[in-house]
């Protein structure tokens, strides 16, 4: 079986964590896909994980919640062109591990069904797709790298005395700020998850290879993926007003990462959002230039672009982005990526959950379209390779396609040039919730800070504000971008499908024109 592993170490954790404690082999792993492989499939894999997180909120100087879960199975799946047969157990034995085989394997034989197999609580499904199985090229699997993030427990990183006293420490800043604050409310959450991979191909090539031949080709991957966030929200009172501010952030690291200086950047930037929308005036409405803020405002790419690049849109023709390869899809210096290979980043993998390595995807480069986002199941179908994008949300959850941490490369304009330029318009420096529509493209997404922008000046803040528009040709309205590029802070949640997962997302300030903005004003 061949080793797809970054990190030695968390290996090494994983065959202690599935398979020493269960007195399972890595012969029993291959006796698995072996069983799966009586019938005639093309790929398959077994897909354990392991899981502790916790979180702990504080409210008004008191701990209002606090959790703690483990979760731990396996997820057994076999693919037969591009239908998927899936079994999943909570108990990790060899007799839950064979049947759960056997389960998929007959699934995948029949084509439909739901069956109910050995252990605490298993399940079987199948899913189907449109498409019937057609060849594909053969791609190569990226090879073994320096970890992304170091392989810690970062639950244990402080104990829980000290993790009430961080969120103490970050309560007594933002009400410290501004006599105005009247309301805070903080939370800390953090998981310790470890994955293992083992996964079985006829395919002569990498898990996206090519059909001829039937060569099988098994690899083992495992990652040890730590992930903390922290966040605050205030609420500020004036002449009877009151307006709420939120901030926050985190990575794949330890809780040692909030000091006192990323705790009063947090508790500022919190406060600082409320005073301002304290003082906000009623949006305006209509068409107008949009100034887009570094970071965060990058989500509204992620939504509206991001998920019509992902592979099974595509594949199934159901993206307005389709067929399009090649093509001019947004204005000149438009260059967009979506990279798992940032260190420490909320987005980042070293291996997705098929045991691929994550790469750094080019999606749009000046303005042409490169390419998808894919998986093994998509990237086989679509007759190219695959690019780390293959995620789920737990051992329980089918992979699919899934963005990373998805961003704008720099411009050349300096961000005040961009300002300057705009004579009348909006500066949208955050954002909240939003809504796209995959087929068209079409979004809407409401800024929570944004500003008036008159004669080349940010002017005053105003509330309410939404933008509306179409993502393929929001992005050839663009017309100067920055050269002030940041990723957002590490508060990304993706959702697609039921299932959700940790992404980033960022950009320079950029310059929209012809935007509509739905307002109260």
């Amino acid at each position: 079986m061949n080793l797809i592993e970054p990190q030695l170490a968390a290996l090494a954790t994983a065959r202690e964590l599935f398979l020493g404690r269960y007195g399972l082999t890595e012969l029993d792993v291959s006796a698995a896909l072996a069983e799966i492989f009586r019938h005639r499939v093309d790929y398959a894999d077994l897909y354990f994980q392991y899981a502790r997180s916790e979180s702990w909120s504080l409210e008004e100087g008191i701990v209002k919640s606090g959790s703690f879960d483990i979760e731990e199975g396996v997820g057994v799946r076999a693919v037969t062109g591009d239908k998927q047969a899936f079994s999943y157990s909570d108990d990790i034995s060899r007799e839950a591990l064979m049947a759960a085989a056997r389960a998929t394997r007959g699934i995948a034989r029949s084509g439909a069904g739901r069956v109910r197999v050995g252990g605490k609580a298993s399940t079987s499904r199948v899913v189907s797709a449109n498409l019937s199985a057609t060849s594909s090229s053969a791609g190569a699997i990226s090879k073994p790298r320096a970890g992304l993030y170091a392989p810690l427990d970062p639950l244990a990183s402080m104990d829980p005395a000290e993790k009430v006293a961080l969120l103490e420490r970050l309560e007594r800043l933002a009400r410290a700020r501004d006599p105005r604050v009247t309301h805070v409310m903080a939370s800390l959450a953090g998981t310790y998850e470890v994955m293992m991979v083992a996964a079985s191909s006829r395919f002569g090539g990498s898990l996206g290879g090519s059909l001829g031949g039937n060569t099988h080709r098994e690899i083992l991957a495992a990652d040890v993926r730590p992930l903390v966030r922290l966040s605050v929200t205030v609420i500020a009172e004036q002449d009877g007003r009151r307006e709420q501010g939120h901030a926050g952030g985190g990575g794949r690291f330890g809780y040692g990462y909030f000091d006192d200086a990323m705790l009063a950047a947090y508790a500022d930037e919190a406060v600082d959002q409320a005073l301002v929308n304290l003082d906000a005036r009623a949006a305006p409405a209509g068409p107008m230039t949009v100034v887009l803020g570094p970071g965060w405002p990058g989500v509204l790419l992620h939504e509206a672009i991001g998920h019509g690049l992902e592979g099974d849109f595509n594949r199934k023709g159901s993206s307005a982005f389709s067929g399009r390869i090649g093509e001019r899809v947004a204005a000149p210096g438009v260059t967009i990526v979506d990279d798992g290979t940032l260190a420490d980043r909320r987005g980042s993998l070293n291996v997705d959950d098929e045991g691929n390595a994550t790469q750094c995807t080019v999606l749009i480069e000046d303005g042409i379209l490169k390419g998808y986002m894919q998986d093994s199941l998509n990237a086989r179908l679509m007759k190219t390779g695959v690019t780390g994008n293959g995620r789920r949300e737990s051992y329980a959850s089918l992979p699919m396609p899934r963005m990373t941490n998805t961003y704008m490369l720099n411009g050349t304009r300096d961000p005040k040039e961009i300002i300057a330029s705009v004579k009348d318009g909006l500066y949208a420096v955050n954002f909240g919730g939003g809504q796209v529509d995959i087929t068209n493209g079409k979004f809407v997404f409401s800024a929570t800070e944004a500003y008036r922008i008159e004669n080349g000046k940010v002017t005053y803040p105003v509330k309410g504000a939404t933008l509306i528009g179409n993502g393929p040709d929001a992005l050839t309205r663009v017309s100067m971008i920055g050269n002030d590029m940041a990723l957002d802070t590490g508060v990304g949640v993706c959702g697609k499908e039921g299932q959700s997962v940790p992404v980033g997302v960022g950009q320079p300030t950029m310059r929209i024109d012809g935007i509509t903005v739905g307002g109260t004003g």
